[in-house]
């Protein structure tokens, strides 16, 4: 089963969207089987990752704010502005899509995973997020 997500973008930074995207495969009613999600964008990505501190968060997006620099000399696109080839990059070094195991109708995530958005662009609009829902042999 296919399942469209459009996600309000936010300003730069990390997004928790476990229960957009947990509601969606709970309505699809797969009871077991794999759930996959891609983001279609190139200046944002997907991330699991802890979702109880928030300092985690912040502390992952300072760490890759450091490494990717605004302004950097070297970069040649710059026409949308400086956020944007470090967003490209950025989208480079993460990932654009995740698989998640469906058990008993739920995403398996573990007791602090959280699935987030990462924006890496100061300022966006709506992000698309496509679900791919497989049932199991037994799944369904």
């Amino acid at each position: 089963m296919n399942l469209k997500l459009n996600l309000q973008g936010n300003s730069q930074g990390l997004s928790d969207i476990t229960q957009e995207v947990a509601a969606a495969v709970r309505g699809c009613g797969v009871r077991d089987g794999l759930a996959t999600l891609y983001i279609r964008h190139t200046s944002a990505s997907l991330l699991i990752q802890e979702n109880a501190d928030p300092s985690v968060q912040r502390d992952l997006e300072h760490w890759l704010n450091r490494l990717v620099p605004e302004d950097d000399a070297l970069y040649t696109h710059t026409a949308e502005g400086p956020d944007d080839m470090p967003a490209h990059i950025k989208s480079a070094l993460t990932a654009t899509s995740l698989s998640i195991p469906v058990v008993d109708g739920e995403l398996a995530l573990g007791t602090w995973q959280g699935i987030f958005l990462w924006e890496h662009r100061h300022h966006r609009g709506e992000r698309q997020l496509l679900i791919n829902v497989l049932a199991g042999q037994s799944g369904r």
